[in-house]
């Protein structure tokens, strides 16, 4: 008469099968990270300034591109230009809720006087008191003059 031994139950998980889909994700996200920090392209003046606190908030940061068109640091789609009336608005909500927190414009040294005139025009109807105009350090090796 054949015996019957009870089988045991494995209780072993394989993880292979999620090293494999942890690696393949590793990958993806180090080739799309690179992507998504490039944000606008800006070529700043340059000046000596000092730079601002490393204790201070995060700055909400308006840019101007060469074009004239607005960008904005807060909200969604940050990468897309934005209308004069949504600026208002999110710098409005910005500096009601948070009123220390330091707005500054950051200008394409090519954009026009009155772009970022308009821009800290802007700014003030939004109630901002103080607006810091963003710069690059003087490269002293000599290509300071681009």
């Amino acid at each position: 008469m054949p015996r019957h031994r009870k089988r045991r139950a494995v209780a072993e998980i394989n993880v292979v099968p999620y090293i494999d889909v942890m690696l393949v994700l590793l990958i993806i996200f180090m080739i799309t990270a690179p992507l998504i920090q490039q944000g606008v392209e800006i070529d700043l003046p340059q000046a000596n300034a000092n730079p601002l606190p490393p204790d201070q908030r995060e700055p909400v940061v308006l840019t101007v591109s060469k074009t004239g068109e607005y960008y904005l640091n807060v909200g969604e789609h940050v990468n897309e230009p934005i209308s004069e009336e949504v600026l208002v608005h999110r710098v409005a909500a910005v500096v009601k809720y948070q009123p220390e927190t330091p707005v500054l414009v950051r200008g394409d040294r090519e954009v026009g006087y009155g772009s970022v005139t308009n821009a800290m025009v802007l700014l003030q109807t939004a109630g901002v008191e103080k607006v810091g105009l963003m710069t690059d350090q003087i490269d002293h090796q000599g290509s300071a003059g681009k």
